[in-house]
């Protein structure tokens, strides 16, 4: 009966310790936490003319320095 519940046990132990969906599990955090700043920047984004104005400026500086 012993070696039974050593193997049970060695079994489950090995089960508990294994490490191999973390890196996906930490992976689809850190995904998330990206698409819910973007989210957030664009929420943000749609009620100001902050970006548009940055952008214009960006693009102004641009085609200045091109021509």
């Amino acid at each position: 009966m012993l070696p039974i519940l050593v193997h049970i046990h060695l079994t489950l132990a090995g089960w508990i310790r294994r490490e191999e969906g973390q890196t996906s599990a930490e992976y689809a955090l850190v995904v998330l936490g990206a698409v819910g700043v973007a989210l957030l920047v664009g929420a943000w984004a749609q009620h100001t003319d902050k970006i548009t104005g940055l952008l214009d400026a960006l693009f102004d500086t641009v085609t200045k320095r091109v021509r």
